[in-house]
């Protein structure tokens, strides 16, 4: 909240470290609740989350979306560098599904095609070290679940920290810990609610939200903030 010369209060409505991005006050975005205590939002964010979100259900009927935190190492240096690493997490993690899905389907051909979709956004936390939170969108007639970080089977979350250490070039091992799968992760969502379940919508977005808010968010440093997937 900014003040005019008068003293009276007033809420900006477009971001004052980046003009081009316009701020969304209040506890909705287009009938769907924000988390009103980590406003205000970036209007843009919200915009593509809730784009990406209906694409999903645009091509699959039921979908499983899930929370997830990405922190890089602490010994190494790598702020200059995230915007490329985050990009090779994606493509890695987007190839290993891919990869999944042929296999499953040269076992048996009825296995159900999965396009990955996502939104990510770029933090910087009070100890100056940039982070990652991300939403993925997955078709849950293919992936049910993220599945457990300390299962020995080879699940969603197995494949996330193949990806993760795969982009920042270390080992499985040397990346313990930074893959982060957030509590309640896990919603699903319908593009046609059925009687007798839950719309677990509204509350996805609520707990997406969280990704689109103004506060700690960096500019000017050629890093972006905020990405989804396309198409």
């Amino acid at each position: 909240m900014l003040r005019h010369s008068n003293n009276t209060s007033y809420h900006p409505l477009r971001h004052p470290r980046n003009t081009n991005l316009h701020l969304q006050y209040g506890p909705t975005y287009r009938g769907l609740p924000l988390m009103v205590d980590k406003g205000p939002y970036v209007e843009e964010y919200l915009s593509s989350l809730l784009r990406v979100i209906q694409r999903a259900l645009t091509q699959y009927p039921r979908v499983m979306a899930f929370r997830m935190d990405l922190h890089l190492p602490r010994e190494i240096d790598l702020s200059a560098n995230t915007n490329k690493i985050i990009s090779r997490f994606i493509e890695s993690f987007c190839a290993k599904i891919d990869n999944h899905r042929s296999q499953l389907r040269e076992e048996k051909q009825d296995a159900r095609g999965c396009k990955v979709r996502y939104a990510w956004a770029r933090e910087v936390g009070m100890s100056g070290r940039p982070h990652y939170h991300l939403v993925f969108l997955l078709n849950h007639d293919a992936y049910h679940r993220p599945g457990r970080v300390q299962s020995t089977n080879r699940n969603l979350v197995t494949r996330l920290q193949e990806a993760w250490a795969s982009a920042l070039q270390l080992s499985v091992d040397q990346i313990r810990g930074l893959v982060h799968i957030t509590d309640n992760a896990t919603y699903r969502i319908y593009r046609d609610v059925p009687d007798g379940k839950i719309d677990e919508l509204p509350e996805l977005f609520r707990r997406a939200s969280y990704m689109c808010k103004e506060a700690t968010k960096s500019y000017g440093d050629r890093q972006r903030g905020f990405e989804t997937s396309r198409g």
